[in-house]
């Protein structure tokens, strides 16, 4: 199991805002996106105070998956394991940090 699959903490904290096109070319269904304005789409979930991505299944800091790892877009992709939006995520959930 890798370290993402026992955290989940950055699926439950940032708003996960993304050009509206994309969640077509990356196959994510309608009912996993929400319109944010006119050119940007988001994750449905992740635009609340306390966001929570809907593909997100499980229990944070435990055991996690994502119900659309394949089409995840692209800001889902580009935080990295121990780096500083990871790490300010697990943060905000009382994990400790991860060294890279």
């Amino acid at each position: 199991m890798s370290v993402c699959q026992k955290c989940g903490a950055c699926c439950a904290f940032f708003r996960v805002s993304f050009y509206w096109a994309e969640a077509a070319q990356r196959g994510l269904p309608e009912s996993c996106t929400e319109q944010l304005s006119p050119h940007l789409a988001v994750m449905a979930g992740t635009n609340r105070p306390a966001p929570r991505c809907c593909a997100l299944q499980g229990e944070i800091g435990t055991q996690v998956t994502c119900l659309m790892y394949a089409a995840r877009p692209a800001p889902c992709r580009e935080v990295q394991p121990g780096d500083e939006q990871c790490n300010k995520a697990r943060a905000r959930h009382g994990l400790t940090p991860i060294e890279i």
